[in-house]
């Protein structure tokens, strides 16, 4: 519909939105005038928006459309009803467009990879983006997050033969999709105020995947029982091709061993000799890396030799990972040791409780101590038994409100004090604990409950030490928590 002729002006309402922002890159790179609109709040994608001199206004204003746009794109946070920039171009009949239909559209054009999954998506795209590098493939690489491996861009264009994209199964937007391989990494129960149960969210995976056209490749994790359910449904249409990987995986992309040694991974897989090494925490991220991987090599159409497996190594061991996902906001060099400071968007039981766990192998002598914000309502009251257990790997945990969402819609009551009881009982049981911190003066391990999370701020003053890792995980905004407490702690000196 989009790109059959050449579109010469797009206006993106909503151009600061990381996927909304990284297109509208794709398309100026390819020489299509760009412009747009957004609020006047200031984002990380600001900067990339004027490094390019894309002209965007900080103001939504009918005024700023006219006939000489060919088309508009918009976040999926604005619609006609509300936005008066929608409004005035549905007045002058100028078409219209979506952020995943826009995607979509652009993704026609190309040999497209969809990479999708509940859970690690965004590492998996990002790896495969250093990956496809590294072996020379003339793709363009689009990622739901800023990618330090990238220049802190969410795109990376090497060519305009291939496109590897995150896609988002979230009201199944990934439906607009136009994928030759799919990379699957997961499937379980999310987005709860849209998908009542597993079974609804799993048929969704599965109809994507049937998007796949005849000789396409589903690469998916043989690890999780989600994945694989959805794999038995597309074998059994007989379309498309299956290339498992990870643990339990048979073939190629099989992990034969795992080893953490001096903050690095090191894993092999069947086919290939060698080890290959990450510096990203976690067992998830050598599925993830896998994953990548037999992407990569499936891409190629020749057959590849050994100077490009070990350019993907180099790659692979070289990642230092995305925003928001283990990433490390800093470290405090103190007098007797230092302070990580990371930050996670992790915010599905599972995501919290792999990552605390490779948290813990990766750094084994350090305290954990995490601040969690859950997101949804729906999220949170569907998931509250799974939330408490995963959080059960932090040493010291600070929980606080749950952070609401404009999108949902939910009757029921919770409330992270609700989070917190159930927490508390249970990580006091598992970590051997007879008394809440509220009962004791002991700071040294525990959960505590504050609404707001920059008022946990004192006590974290007081309570943290040398050694330890501080994380901020969750949707919400947390995340200025592990900012401020990393600005007083650098440079500070004490016995």
């Amino acid at each position: 519909m989009m790109y059959n002729q050449v579109m010469e002006t797009v206006y993106f309402v909503g151009i600061k939105g990381t996927g909304v922002c990284a297109l509208a890159e794709l398309m100026y790179n390819a020489g299509i005038r760009v412009s747009g609109s957004d609020t006047p709040e200031e984002f990380y994608t600001d900067a990339i928006l004027k490094e390019l001199k894309i002209p965007y206004h900080v103001e939504f204003d009918a005024a700023h459309i006219n006939t000489d746009i060919n088309m508009v794109i918009h976040s999926a946070a604005y619609s006609v009803d509300s936005n008066p920039e929608l409004a005035k171009a549905m007045q002058l009949k100028i078409p219209i467009l979506k952020y995943p239909e826009a995607l979509g559209a652009w993704s026609s054009r190309f040999d497209s990879s969809g990479i999708c999954g509940v859970h690690g998506k965004t590492t998996t795209t990002a790896l495969a983006g250093v990956c496809a590098r590294a072996a020379g493939i003339p793709a363009q690489i689009l990622v739901g997050s800023a990618v330090a491996d990238f220049g802190g861009r969410s795109t990376l264009t090497l060519g305009d033969k291939f496109f590897i994209a995150e896609t988002c199964e979230y009201r199944k937007h990934f439906l607009e999709f136009h994928p030759k391989t799919i990379i699957l990494t997961s499937v379980e129960s999310d987005h709860q105020d849209y998908f009542s149960d597993y079974e609804s969210i799993r048929d969704a995976f599965v109809e994507y995947c049937r998007l796949l056209p005849p000789g396409g490749k589903l690469i998916y994790c043989a690890d999780d029982p989600g994945a694989s359910e959805v794999a038995k449904v597309i074998k059994q249409d007989g379309k498309a091709a299956l290339i498992p990987y990870g643990f339990n995986a048979a073939g190629d992309y099989k992990i034969t061993s795992y080893d953490v040694k001096d903050e690095k991974i090191i894993f092999a897989l069947a086919g290939f000799q060698g080890v290959f090494k990450l510096q990203i925490p976690g067992r998830h991220q050598v599925l993830n890396a896998a994953a990548a991987i037999a992407l990569t090599l499936s891409l190629i159409k020749k057959e590849f030799n050994t100077d490009v497996l070990d350019s993907i190594r180099t790659a692979l061991e070289n990642f230092i990972g995305t925003k928001r996902r283990s990433e490390i906001i800093g470290k405090s060099s103190l007098k007797n040791g230092d302070i990580i400071f990371m930050d996670d968007y992790g915010h599905h039981p599972t995501a919290i409780k792999t990552t605390l766990a490779g948290l813990k192998s990766f750094y084994p002598a350090r305290r954990i101590i995490v601040s969690f914000m859950s997101h949804t309502y729906t999220r949170t009251y569907s998931l509250l038994d799974d939330f408490a257990a995963a959080l059960c790997g932090a040493d010291v945990l600070f929980l606080h409100k749950i952070y609401a969402s404009a999108r949902e819609s939910f009757s029921g009551k919770i409330s992270g004090r609700d989070l917190y009881e159930k927490t508390k009982a249970l990580f006091n049981n598992h970590n051997g604990l007879t008394a809440s911190p509220e009962q004791s003066n002991d700071l040294t391990d525990g959960v505590f409950y504050i609404e707001e999370p920059d008022d946990a701020f004192d006590l974290l003053c007081e309570l943290l030490r040398p050694g330890d890792l501080f994380i901020t995980i969750g949707a919400g905004n947390n995340w200025s928590l592990g900012k401020k407490l990393y600005s007083y702690f650098k440079g500070k000196n004490y016995d």
